[in-house]
């Protein structure tokens, strides 16, 4: 009985110390889906609000097509990164700034974003 306590005891402070920073990381850190709104909603980065609506967005505009479906609209979502780093090769006369080949948003900023918008 005198080593199962020690042992219990160490077991419990083993995993204790696993769970604990990663519960507390998880709460401190949005979700890849909130940066992407994020990412969506401010004028600063993709600015999706200015052409688009967006269910739950302030002020959209009519220019674009409405965000909606997303995942039925784009299945594969290499088509959709394709529209989003560079509408204007699929068209030249795109409206649409070319996010990534202009640098106007990162990789890992589209793939949040994608992960936003398919969410709509």
């Amino acid at each position: 009985m005198k080593c199962i306590k020690p042992i219990l005891l160490s077991a419990t402070l083993l995993l204790g110390g696993l769970v604990s920073p990663s519960l507390v990381m998880a709460d401190d850190k949005p979700s890849i889906v909130e940066q992407g709104k994020d990412i969506a909603f401010k004028r600063a980065k993709g600015n999706c609000l200015a052409c688009h609506l967006i269910i739950g967005g302030e002020s959209p505009g009519n220019i674009g097509p409405p965000l909606v479906g997303m995942k039925l609209r784009f299945p594969d979502k290499a088509v959709l990164r394709a529209q989003i780093e560079d509408a204007t090769v699929k068209n030249p006369y795109s409206m649409m700034p070319p996010f990534g080949k202009h640098g106007i948003l990162s990789a890992a900023e589209i793939d949040k974003l994608i992960e936003f918008l398919y969410t709509l």
